[in-house]
């Protein structure tokens, strides 16, 4: 078996391979990033690695994993390094990532909360997922039942939540004299920055009001724009690392070559220099913002449930299926009223290349992995267009048809009898909805105020037209129902 890649191994990599350009032994740590999934370490961290290469400067990050140690056991044998396959139409492309410097699991939180609070520190960042602000999907308020943020009230000093580590962290950092940072979402949430700043407001202002006015006058929260696909790590995938590196990366990540950072120009304590290193630093995200979810994520969301269900395992096999293409085109005819595109934006060219981007083979992207979460998800991706189009008098069909997919999916079956591993927090609430006819099974879940509020389901002609789709859906099966509204 081939040694493990490490910082001993770095200067004895194949010459194909990007390796740091800078020492990893020698890089302060300047960000703490709560989250380190596949999704940081391909985008954010790749970013981060090019601009320290171009300007310099102590920006390695501190890693955490409040979840789970799977992630801090791949990573720490391997000093924080790891790589990330680009698959592209023109091959296959290794970088090994090193701004990684440390690596914190569930069991150090303390020390996650000691690194928030030293000076040297002047970045919060984080990808939690939608799930991971505890926040009420449809109004976007804190969670106060929440289990995890019930425990962050009554025990502040030993989080669970990231809202609770970030206001622990804020709290040592006060307590310490430190001064102001910025925290920075880099999550799927609309004007995350707003998002993030108001649940951990709200937490802190149950925990301790003085230290939610600290945070009011020294803490930034500004606002990012990500995209880049990122489907999970297969053990093919590592297998062609290991041929790759000569070394096994037990942490390896693939991905696409496309990659998107817009993030709002608001670092009161300096930021790295990203815009060296592949990000737009503007002074509003949300045109991008609005653009990437409404366009992007509402599709991505609809070819989950609808491909899953007609037995697709993977995006790229379903853009292809009859149909699919043309009714992705037809949802984004009906986001794009709503859109405020940005200077300098080829919207049609922005839509050809999502699509070619969906198609590519190379990107094996689970529609289970995607449709995981959708009670989290729907509010931003698909619902927000809908209650605009509503407001406007203009259609929605396919948007209903999307919110109808989603319905049949986490019924829990799928077209052919089997179960369907439905992964979402309100999993447990959907169980006793699934009985009954279509039309009172959508009528049942459009009544969930935590997804769709408390106006969708009164709106003249919305939840009768969810509920026809779910009855064709039922009758007629996703593939049969994709073909006839795309050529309808």
């Amino acid at each position: 078996m081939p040694p493990r890649l490490d910082l001993d191994q770095l200067s004895h990599l194949p010459a194909a391979v990007v390796r740091p350009g800078f020492d990893p032994r020698r890089l302060g740590i300047g960000i703490v990033h709560l989250g380190c999934g596949a999704f940081h370490r391909a985008h954010q961290a790749m970013h981060t690695q090019a601009a320290i290469a171009a300007r310099g400067g102590d920006w390695g990050i501190a890693a955490v994993s409040l979840r789970g140690e799977d992630v801090p056991r791949r990573l720490a044998p391997q000093d924080g390094l790891y790589g990330v396959l680009v698959r592209g139409p023109d091959g296959d492309a290794l970088t090994v990532v090193g701004v990684i410097r440390d690596v914190i699991g569930p069991a150090r939180l303390a020390d996650a909360i000691a690194a928030i609070a030293r000076p040297a520190t002047r970045i919060v960042s984080l990808t939690v997922t939608e799930k991971g602000y505890c926040r009420d999907a449809a109004s976007g308020v804190l969670e106060t039942a929440h289990p995890d943020i019930v425990h962050d009230i009554a025990e502040p000093g030993r989080p669970r939540s990231a809202p609770g580590l970030i206001v622990a962290g804020l709290a040592a950092r006060r307590a310490a004299g430190a001064g102001g940072l910025a925290v920075m979402s880099c999550d799927n949430l609309p004007e995350n920055g707003v998002a993030t700043a108001r649940v951990v407001r709200a937490l802190a202002e149950r925990q301790d009001p003085s230290l939610a006015a600290w945070i009011d006058a020294q803490v930034a929260f500004p606002s990012t724009m990500v995209d880049r696909i990122v489907p999970a790590t297969a053990p093919a995938d590592i297998e062609t690392v290991a041929g790759l590196l000569g070394l096994r990366d037990e942490a390896c990540v693939v991905t696409e070559p496309f990659s998107q950072w817009v993030i709002e120009d608001r670092f009161p304590a300096g930021r790295p220099a990203w815009e060296a290193g592949g990000a737009e630093l503007v002074a509003d995200v949300v045109p991008f913002e609005h653009m990437k979810l409404r366009l992007l994520n509402a599709s991505h969301s609809m070819l989950a449930y609808l491909g899953y269900l007609a037995g697709h395992e993977f995006v790229a096999q379903a853009i292809v299926a009859p149909g699919f293409a043309p009714l992705v085109e037809r949802l984004w005819d009906e986001a794009t009223p709503t859109l405020r595109v940005p200077a300098g934006v080829d919207l049609a060219a922005y839509r050809r290349r999502l699509l070619a981007r969906f198609g590519d083979p190379q990107l094996r992207h689970r529609t289970w992995q995607i449709a995981m979460d959708g009670s989290q998800k729907l509010p931003q991706r698909l619902l927000a267009t809908i209650r605009e189009n509503i407001a406007a008098g203009r259609p929605c069909a396919t948007g209903a048809l999307a919110v109808a997919a989603w319905m049949r999916y986490v019924r829990g079956v799928d077209e052919r009898g089997n179960p369907i591993d439905v992964r979402d927090p309100l999993a447990e609430t959907f169980v006793p909805l699934r009985a009954g006819e279509p039309s009172t099974r959508a009528a049942a879940l459009l009544g969930i105020p935590a997804i769709f509020g408390a106006d969708l389901a009164k709106v003249a002609g919305f939840a009768e037209a969810v509920g026809a789709w779910l009855e064709r859906l039922e009758r007629d099966g996703a593939a049969a129902v994709v073909r006839a509204a795309a050529a309808a």
